[in-house]
């Protein structure tokens, strides 16, 4: 049986730091990238401002539905890399701010039959918009090598081809503690041991699935691109690729950084900055760490948008 929104509550990670870091004035328009279960939205709406919310989960779309109305939210379903032309359609040009909270959330992560997590057994799904190739599709069809790849690239797991080949001779794989036991056994892995090896490789499988990476970067630029002079962008996120990303796309936006990144097209050196030298990166104290584990490995960084026209990129094909 699901949870619903009033069941399972999400804290929001780094809210206040957030907060400080939109500097939101009554009236303003701001837009929540990752509505989740709308406590950053809720957020912004009781500090005054107008807020248009994405997600790309129908569940957080259906079950957020309440909570928008009661703030005056506009919910649209949908990936926060398309919010240039979400926010086209529903007659908005521009805005004050962009939020962004990346990765999977906490209602995901605690709904066993989402399959994000193994903490409770349920299916191999791990799809954040319920469409598309499932977590068993991929992993009881692709080639060793094809496994392999996704589990060192985005899990950075150094024994990835052992775990690859193990997971090819137990297929096929239907459920989250299969895989979590596969895993387990490929690493020697001992219940008295401090981190689950498994951890690496959901992470890993999920973000492939999902194309967070890729989702991550094209929000960034559409964020950038719907960012009025003067407007505001904070962006949480719970690992180092992801930290990574952001950080050297603030790198080179705002001029601070000479070099180019494998992660982000080549820019032509005529660009001028698009964003203010970026805000130090800000994580969780001791007092939020007691009362929200989540936050243990959150890193907010948050920059304020210039006048300078959106950076020129180098297609990336069709986006949508």
């Amino acid at each position: 049986m699901l949870q619903s929104m009033a069941d399972a509550p999400h804290i929001p990670v780094l809210l206040d730091e957030v907060l400080d870091a939109l500097a939101i004035s009554p009236g303003e328009t701001h837009v929540d990238g990752t509505f989740g279960a709308g406590g950053y939205s809720r957020a912004m709406a009781a500090k005054g401002a107008r807020v248009v919310a994405f997600d790309r989960d129908p569940d957080a779309i259906r079950e957020g539905q309440g909570v928008a109305q009661a703030s005056g939210i506009t919910l649209i379903e949908g990936k926060f890399s398309r919010m240039q032309s979400l926010l086209g359609e529903a007659g908005v040009d521009h805005v004050a701010g962009v939020t962004l909270d990346i990765g999977v959330s906490s209602m995901q992560l605690d709904r066993a039959d989402r399959g994000f997590s193994f903490q409770a057994d349920g299916p191999l799904d791990m799809r954040m918009s319920k469409a598309g190739t499932s977590a068993a599709d991929f992993l009881n069809t692709a080639p060793e090598e094809a496994i392999a790849d996704v589990i060192y690239r985005y899990g950075e797991e150094p024994k990835s081809r052992r775990i690859a080949r193990f997971i090819v001779e137990a297929r096929p794989l239907a459920r989250t503690g299969e895989l979590a036991t596969v895993v387990r056994r490929a690493l020697g892995h001992k219940p008295h041991d401090k981190k689950d090896p498994a951890t690496r490789v959901f992470q890993a499988i999920r973000i492939h699935l999902n194309q967070e990476l890729e989702e991550l970067e094209r929000g960034l630029e559409a964020a950038e691109a719907v960012l009025e002079p003067g407007g505001r962008l904070a962006v949480v996120t719970f690992h180092s690729l992801e930290d990574r990303i952001v950080k050297q796309f603030l790198r080179r936006r705002s001029g601070s950084e000479g070099a180019g990144s494998r992660h982000l097209p080549i820019q032509a050196k005529a660009d001028a900055p698009t964003f203010s030298k970026p805000a130090k990166a800000v994580r969780a104290g001791p007092a939020e760490l007691a009362t929200n584990p989540r936050a243990r490995s959150a890193t907010l960084r948050s920059a304020v948008r210039t006048a300078a026209p959106a950076f020129s990129s180098v297609p990336k094909g069709v986006r949508s």
